[in-house]
């Protein structure tokens, strides 16, 4: 079984064209309306004779109803079954949605992708098309080690094998197709582009790509950095601000005359006071960016905090005393014992990313079948 999931947003008749091109041709169609409001309804109502259409009230994003869409299809059909994403202003031909299908069932492991590839001026590209596909091809490249020609395109065909990960990739809107490459990517899976018809209807001005807005989210996936590498920014300079206050402490308090355990313990639990507030209001703003609140992630912070203080210390003085290894050496070794602990702590307890809406939105219409309304 073959399923084209369209998502729309305030489209014209291409869009019912675009449903009868493929329900003709054996394709389940499934369409999402994005909050186009009661001005297209009429269109939505034609569309709804060639298969379903989920209809939402505000506008949600693509990345949120292709989601939904493929929530939709996973409840509604059993597998095995192809899907293919179109766009609905009629730039993807039915033919090529078809080829890229075929190649989905070829290789199920695999995302397929329309490529539009330089047809040598025969097909006039838009500026702000052109530029921007060269730009995020490189910079995607940069970033994902992939070499992947038309990052941008909307016709992408994948088995109900690939659901699931697809349902748990992050962003609700154009960044969402940028995220699925990135994963594919980093998770090793297989992207594979097979060239098709290269469309561009009136300058591509039925768009609804906001060449500001979007392309600030999708270069913020691209360039993001891994939270794993912001975290080990940020330890890094607790570490320094620790191990500075601990060196400059445990000497002054060495020249005191003070015994060697009290000169490492009390250097060690001022040391890390510091270092614990510096690396709580860094890993708090810009690391996990929590949405927490101060006092709660605080509090579980002071918690972890003190643990860790514990088990450093006892740790550290178990080296120096026991082991009879130098005072600095110990430190650096008990520092990079306790960084993988603090990591899967902060990441999963304390700051966990809570998610920004329900999993199941509220307030869709469906329309079932060849438009009969449920």
């Amino acid at each position: 079984m073959r399923i084209a999931l369209i998502p729309a947003f305030e489209p014209d008749l291409k869009l019912v064209n675009t449903a009868r091109e493929l329900c003709e041709t054996g394709f389940e169609v499934v369409i999402v309306n994005d909050g186009s409001g009661c001005r297209y309804h009429e269109v939505f109502e034609e569309a709804a004779a060639y298969g379903a259409v989920l209809s939402y009230r505000k506008n949600r994003g693509k990345g949120a109803v292709l989601k939904d869409g493929l929530r939709y299809i996973r409840q509604r059909y059993q597998p095995p079954y192809t899907v293919v994403t179109v766009d609905a202003d009629g730039q993807h031909k039915t033919a090529d949605a078809v080829r890229c299908c075929q190649k989905a069932e070829k290789q199920p492991e695999a995302l397929i992708l329309g490529s539009r590839r330089d047809d040598g001026g025969q097909v006039r590209v838009p500026l702000r098309s052109r530029f921007g596909n060269t730009l995020t091809r490189q910079a995607f490249r940069i970033r994902a080690g992939v070499s992947v020609y038309d990052t941008q395109t909307g016709l992408r065909a994948f088995s109900d094998r690939l659901v699931p990960p697809l349902l748990n990739i992050p962003g609700d809107r154009y960044e969402y197709e940028m995220n699925m490459l990135l994963v594919f990517a980093d998770q090793k899976r297989p992207i594979v582009e097979i060239p098709v018809s290269k469309i561009y209807i009136n300058g591509n001005e039925t768009s609804h790509f906001d060449p500001v807005k979007d392309s600030i989210r999708i270069y913020r996936c691209i360039l993001k950095v891994p939270d794993v590498v912001k975290f080990g920014l940020s330890s890094l300079i607790g570490f320094l601000t620790d191990y500075g206050a601990y060196a400059a402490l445990v000497t002054m308090v060495g020249w005191m005359g003070a015994p060697a355990v009290f000169a490492v313990t009390i250097s060690n639990i001022l040391a890390r006071a510091l270092s614990a507030t510096v690396n709580f209001t860094i890993n708090r703003k810009y690391v996990f960016r929590s949405r927490e609140k101060t006092a709660v992630s605080a509090f579980q912070y002071a918690i972890l905090a003190a643990a860790i203080l514990a088990g450093n210390t006892i740790l550290l003085n178990i080296l120096v005393e026991g082991a009879g290894i130098s005072r600095y050496l110990a430190k650096l070794v008990t520092e990079l014992t306790f960084f993988t602990l603090s990591w899967i702590v902060q990441k999963w307890i304390i700051f966990r990313d809570k998610p920004a809406c329900s999993v199941k939105p509220e307030g869709y219409l469906t329309v079932c079948g060849k438009g009969e309304v449920e």
